[in-house]
């Protein structure tokens, strides 16, 4: 179990930045994982007294706080109506509630962990993160930064460009680590597939030729097969990459098909 020498409660994210470029020095998240380290560490900082953990909403985005937990994610009702549940599904795998109650999404996004289910979804969504000294990036740029960054990950901006997304995994049992993570948005700027858990990080694939300008059973099948000719697919201990390759199609011609459904019953209402 990892220990460290000095804990402080930031009074200010300049403090907690400054702390935070000695390199033995870590930012406290919900300590899920860093626990499990066996070296350690110097200074941990506490960010709880900085207000991080709402979710701020606003006609044009969503504003999700570092020290949010995953449980908030699954509840929040402004969230999953925007995105029809999208948010609960993406995490209500994870382990269990006692689990979701204590992890955070600035800890899940920091660790660029390649079976992270929020990243998949937040990827898709077209999800921007406020660091303390860089400012607001896509999170599509943040994935690219050495992970030796000694910045603050403050918030999630998700803009509400979103007019459709559903998240899908396969897992091998319930609360398992996933096989596969997915996630199919329709963004203003088109329908874009975010694939994760191949083992590697989720990687966005747009469907830039205009395949899904009509959706039928013939587009669909030729956007999955195109997803899983680019993502990048490896193997371990929970799939090989031939069978990740297969369920891929599978999680992103149910997702197309589902989006299709609900659109369907909206014009009904109508």
């Amino acid at each position: 179990m990892g220990y460290f020498n000095q804990y402080v409660r930031a009074e200010s994210l300049e403090e907690a930045y400054g702390l935070y470029q000695k390199k033995n020095n870590f930012v406290l998240g919900g300590m899920l994982w860093l626990k499990m380290r066996k070296r350690p560490f110097g200074t941990a900082i506490d960010l709880s007294d900085l207000g991080l953990d709402q979710i701020e909403e606003d006609e044009k985005e969503f504003r999700i706080g570092a020290y949010v937990s995953l449980r908030e994610l699954e509840t929040n009702e402004a969230l999953n109506t925007y995105t029809k549940g999208a948010f609960a599904e993406s995490v209500k795998h994870i382990v269990g509630v006692q689990f979701r109650n204590v992890a955070t999404v600035g800890g899940s996004l920091w660790g660029r962990y390649g079976f992270s289910d929020v990243m998949t979804i937040f990827r898709a969504m077209g999800a921007k993160v406020q660091l303390h000294h860089a400012g607001i990036l896509d999170l599509d740029e943040f994935v690219k930064m050495p992970r030796k960054t000694r910045d603050i990950l403050v918030s999630v901006i998700v803009p509400k460009k979103v007019k459709a997304v559903v998240y899908l995994s396969q897992r091998n049992q319930s609360t398992d680590f996933p096989v596969l993570t997915c996630a199919v948005a329709k963004r203003e700027e088109g329908y874009v597939a975010a694939v994760g858990a191949t083992p590697h990080l989720a990687e966005n694939v747009w469907d830039k030729e205009g395949i899904l300008t009509e959706i039928n059973e013939e587009s669909i099948e030729k956007f999955a097969a195109k997803v899983a000719e680019q993502i990048r697919f490896g193997s371990n201990m929970r799939a090989g990459a031939a069978y990740r390759r297969i369920v891929c199609q599978v999680l992103v011609k149910r997702a197309l098909h589902t989006i299709v459904a609900e659109n369907n019953g909206e014009e009904e209402k109508c």
